[in-house]
């Protein structure tokens, strides 16, 4: 308990210093408009590392994300603008084809025992040599009409300022319930539930920075759908994964495989449905993050699996399996997120951004492995 505490203040304590950084060195680095751009960059990157904290927890890994974002919003893209479907129809023919790709990559894991990492691997290379293929190495704009509103505005589209408050009441109102529920269940079966000055500082905390968020979304032009995109996915997959059996066997397989097993866990086809729930995921982030581009290109979801990656552990996954939670998904987002805007507003050159990535990365592996006691 004591580390993971350490965890969580280090933490805080770095992502206060990069924001102090960036907002001494580009004071416009918090300003409402960078800040509600970055929530929708925060969006997509947070969107997918939830889809890959749902593989991470049996102990799987999917090196396939980045690709499969680029491929299906290309799908969905091609479909829309260049054959003239319905953007509703495309996107669900995107999303349906990659919940049927990852769970036969699912399959061929826990059936024909490959390697999640060598399996995801040759995806990416299928995945990204399929998207090029799709798009015929063009640029396919995305724009505005009447039948593809759906698809241009999910980066694009702000609530007005009062369905923005009231968003914030019910996100609020959902926390308190489902921490209520959390705590009453925890004194029905006899497990310390903590002090009650210090649940109901969290909860005020929380209420508080979600009114925050608001409030400097609404001093630009209001809240993205995208964050209302990752607000919904958030709370999907926590119920998921703390309030289901489903879930539960997640953790469980991560802990020890053997154990689940012989405990009568499933695991062939909860790890299966963790991959078909990665699928959809990687679909959604796919349709976001071309939409936020404005066109398919063959850059679009480049290395965004390593972000998701870094983005878990920097919040408390485990790559071995069996530990990680959604709020510390969304904390580790929120660092690489800012991270990445902040240098972006610097100007920083390409080559310093993927060093800074990749440093972030192998030092979010190292003090996982520290932490786990297994370096």
């Amino acid at each position: 308990m004591r580390n993971d505490h350490t965890r969580e203040w280090s933490m805080l304590l770095a992502l206060i210093a990069i924001w102090a950084f960036f907002a001494l060195k580009e004071p416009v680095f918090l300003s409402a408009r960078n800040l509600s751009l970055l929530s929708i960059e925060l969006a997509v990157t947070a969107t997918l590392a939830l889809g890959m904290l749902l593989v991470l927890l049996p102990g799987q890994i999917d090196l396939s994300a980045g690709s499969g974002v680029g491929l299906t919003g290309a799908v969905a893209a091609v479909l829309v603008f260049w054959h003239g479907a319905p953007a509703p129809v495309a996107l669900l023919v995107a999303l349906v084809a990659a919940v049927i790709i990852w769970s036969l990559m699912g399959a061929l894991v826990v059936i024909e025992r490959v390697p999640a990492f060598i399996i995801t691997l040759g995806g990416l290379l299928v995945f990204r040599g399929l998207h090029w293929l799709v798009i015929h190495n063009q640029t396919v704009p995305i724009v505005a009409g009447s039948d593809s509103n759906i698809y241009s505005q999910l980066t694009t589209w702000f609530l007005p300022a009062q369905a923005g408050y009231l968003l914030a009441a019910v996100v609020v109102a959902t926390i308190v319930i489902i921490s209520l529920r959390q705590r009453r269940s925890r004194q029905q079966l006899g497990l310390p539930v903590g002090d009650a000055e210090q649940w109901f500082m969290s909860l005020f905390i929380s209420g508080q920075v979600v009114l925050l968020l608001v409030t400097v979304a609404n001093g630009y032009r209001g809240v993205p759908m995208a964050l209302v995109i990752l607000a919904a996915i958030a709370l999907l997959v926590h119920v998921v994964t703390i309030h289901t059996p489903f879930g539960r066997y997640l953790y469980a397989i991560g802990g020890n495989e053997d154990a689940a097993v012989v405990s009568g866990v499933p695991v062939r086809a909860v790890v299966i449905g963790a991959f078909a729930l990665m699928g959809a995921i990687v679909a959604l982030t796919g349709f976001m993050q071309t939409a936020y581009s404005g066109a398919s290109t063959t850059t679009v979801g480049s290395l965004m699996e390593l972000d998701a990656v870094a983005a878990c552990v920097i919040g408390g996954t485990s790559l071995r399996g069996g530990r990680g939670t959604v709020i510390g998904v969304l904390f580790g987002a929120v660092m690489m997120t800012s991270l990445l805007n902040g240098m972006t507003l610097m100007a920083v050159s390409p080559e310093i951004k993927y060093i800074a990535r990749g440093g972030v990365l192998a030092l979010a592996v190292w003090l996982d492995l520290r932490i786990s006691g297994q370096r």
